[in-house]
């Protein structure tokens, strides 16, 4: 766990940019506010995700799901959050289904590619040694000829 309390906090990068994009254009945050902002998101993500191990506990679980954020949220008396929730949730789900389609597909290219480059390797291999084995053919007819 975490060995300070100021290593529970949510990075000031991230922070500044959520903030930055939930204001409108020229709107001014003191530093001071920035780091209560920090410290109050750090003190939710810790309450929610306590909330959420006790559902799992509950259900004799080690690993946190979705469904456990959710009831969390939901005893939290978050409710309003929970559609936007389930949508970004049910985004980021066909984003990783997305990501995992296209690394089957490119993995499925580069077989097929492997093979193709296989078996043309294979053919130009039969190639030389057909090859090798007609010039061996004449050159023992020369060598008859020359013995004869």
């Amino acid at each position: 766990m975490a060995e300070r309390p100021e290593d529970l906090n949510l990075p000031n990068a991230v922070i500044t940019r959520i903030i930055k994009e939930a204001l409108p254009e020229g709107v001014n945050v003191s530093k001071e506010a920035r780091r209560a902002i920090s410290q109050a998101a750090s003190v939710f993500v810790l309450y929610a995700t306590s909330c959420a191990n006790s559902f799992a506990m509950k259900s004799k679980r080690k690993t946190l799901s979705a469904g456990d954020v959710m009831a969390a949220m939901e005893e939290m008396e978050f409710e309003r959050f929970l559609q936007p929730l389930r949508a970004a949730l049910e985004a980021y789900k066909k984003g990783q289904k997305g990501k995992k389609e296209a690394s089957e597909q490119k993995r499925k290219d580069k077989e097929k590619k492997n093979d193709t480059d296989e078996n043309d390797k294979s053919r130009d291999e039969e190639e030389d040694d057909h090859m090798d084995d007609d010039q061996d053919g004449e050159n023992e007819g020369e060598e008859e000829d020359v013995e004869n």
